[in-house]
């Protein structure tokens, strides 16, 4: 039975700078408890190469300047990277990292983000496989505008973002899209600040769990379990780590 991949680095508990997503503690909980479920595979930085895949030169220097900043940026697109391997071979998989990455543009970036970690994990996977088709969910509480700047206009690469809203109205529409869909593999931007007790006040942790129990039978129906996520929101560290394993719990028993 293939088990659920989550990569995972030490490094990914410090803190890299001063906002909500790296703030002390805020993975620690989730560190613990998704450890429990869970075996952890320990990612390698990306290489230059794979950040230009998405970005500019300008911007890869921009934020190279920031030392802290870049190395904690570039372990996380590796841990989405590998995240993105093991989906290829069927292997359901989640980068448990920061910083996110969704608000990050080709040249520029906002929201926490500096490198759009899920954006560059896509684009590394259709270099290998360019006649496959990526279907992007992005469930977090805010818009993955540097995601959808990326892929606008690629059609190997639907994004769909998740309807604002409680839990039911959300998750039924979820559920519908994906009725209508042909696609080779699910890359998930996993925010979870839409929670009842974070920023977004909308769906609780059982919702998270309906979303990955969609994702993943999707993906065993259609895909041959080519399913991966990485982190994105998520700031009462509680609530973030009940929904993260509340979602990957999901995938899990979508394929069966």
């Amino acid at each position: 039975m293939v088990v659920m991949k989550v990569i995972f680095h030490e490094q990914f508990l410090q803190s890299y700078t001063h906002d909500p997503a790296a703030s002390p503690g805020r993975l620690d909980q989730s560190y613990r408890e998704v450890g429990g479920k869970y075996a952890f595979l320990e990612p390698s930085p990306c290489e230059e190469e794979d950040v230009l895949l998405a970005h500019t030169n300008e911007h890869y220097n921009r934020v190279k300047g920031d030392e802290s900043v870049f190395a904690s940026a570039k372990l996380a697109v590796g841990a989405t990277i590998d995240a993105a391997l093991c989906a290829a071979k069927g292997e359901p998989s989640f980068a448990l990292c920061r910083p996110p990455g969704h608000h990050a543009s080709p040249d520029h970036s906002w929201g926490f983000c500096y490198f759009n970690n899920i954006a560059i994990a896509v684009k590394k996977y259709l270099l290998n496989y360019p006649e496959k088709k990526i279907l992007v969910v992005d469930f977090d509480l805010h818009y993955g505008d540097g995601t959808a700047n990326i892929f606008q206009g690629n059609p190997a690469v639907i994004f769909y973002e998740l309807p604002s809203g409680k839990g039911y109205k959300a998750i039924s529409e979820l559920k519908k899209f994906l009725e209508g869909q042909k696609v080779d593999m699910i890359a998930c931007s996993a925010g979870f600040d839409r929670h009842v007790n974070d920023w977004g006040g909308m769906l609780t942790t059982s919702d998270y769990g309906d979303i990955g129990n969609y994702l993943g039978e999707y993906a065993h129906k259609y895909c041959e379990n080519k399913i991966f996520a990485a982190l994105e929101g998520g700031y009462n560290s509680r609530a973030l780590a009940e929904s993260i394993v509340a979602f990957l719990d999901g995938i899990e028993a979508g394929r069966y």
